[in-house]
Formats: structure tokens, C-alpha cells, sequence
């Protein structure tokens, strides 16, 4: 069971130097998201979260796992074989994020058509050729 921390400590994520910008700093990269989102569906090797994260290099994947770890939101486990074999998981509070996580994917998923037309409808480009080809296929 996650704590609720919260509780014991007065934070304000609206104060100027609130220690809860760093967490919100956190949140908001996309890989981080997309790393989260991918572990939601069990323990994964380094080679697996590089196929199922389409774009992300070798470097920004170890940053982001090691990011992630270091916050607690992560487990890394090297298993003691030859080769060694590494994996990572969710913690108990990497879990309550990535149910978030999941929420903010839903949704994003059921309003790209949304954004993608208001951006259009405002001149942006590749918001436009996104909805021909969407509409062509």
C-alpha cells in the first residue's frame, strides 16, 4: 500500500519554490510517461522497452529508467546469470502513477481528432497533413 505522505507535509504545488515542481518536472516528459505506461504491463527487460517505446534511444531510455528508479517509482533486478539479466517493474507507487498514466492515455487517445482539428483550423501544418492522411486512410 502506497502511503499518503501528503498528509505530513505542508506542499503547494502553486508556491514558487514548492518541492513539488521536481515531481511535476518528472511527469511531464514523455518519455517518462511512455516508460511508466509500458512497465503497466509487467516486468520487462531493456531490449523489450526499447521495442515497445518506438523512438527512444539507448542512452535516453537508460536516463529515464535510471530517473525513475532513483524516484521510487521503479525496481531494477540484476539476476545473477551469465549473461546477467536485468529487469524492471513497477514499485507500489510507480503503480498509482501509472493507473494515472492510463487515465491522461485514454483520454488523449479518444481527443487526438479534437486537438488535431483546432490545431488545423489555427494554420498548423502538420496538424493538417496528420488529418488528410488520417481521413485517406
Amino acid at each position: 500500500m502506497v502511503s499518503n505522505a501528503a498528509e505530513s507535509y505542508p506542499f503547494d504545488v502553486f508556491k514558487r519554490h514548492c518541492a513539488s515542481h521536481m515531481v511535476l518536472d518528472l511527469l511531464s516528459g514523455k518519455w517518462t510517461y511512455l516508460t511508466v505506461t509500458a512497465l503497466r504491463q509487467g516486468r520487462m527487460r531493456n531490449a523489450a522497452l526499447a521495442r515497445k517505446i518506438e523512438g527512444i534511444s539507448p542512452k535516453m531510455l537508460s536516463q529515464t529508467l535510471r530517473g525513475l528508479e532513483h524516484d521510487g517509482l521503479v525496481l531494477r533486478t540484476v539476476h545473477a546469470e551469465v549473461p546477467p539479466r536485468v529487469e524492471y517493474e513497477l514499485t507500489p507507487l510507480g503503480e498509482e502513477l501509472a493507473g494515472l498514466m492510463d487515465q491522461i492515455c485514454i483520454w488523449a487517445q479518444n481527443h487526438v481528432p479534437d486537438i488535431l482539428i483546432s490545431r488545423a483550423a489555427n494554420g498548423d501544418a502538420e496538424a493538417q497533413a496528420r488529418l488528410a492522411a488520417a481521413r485517406a486512410s
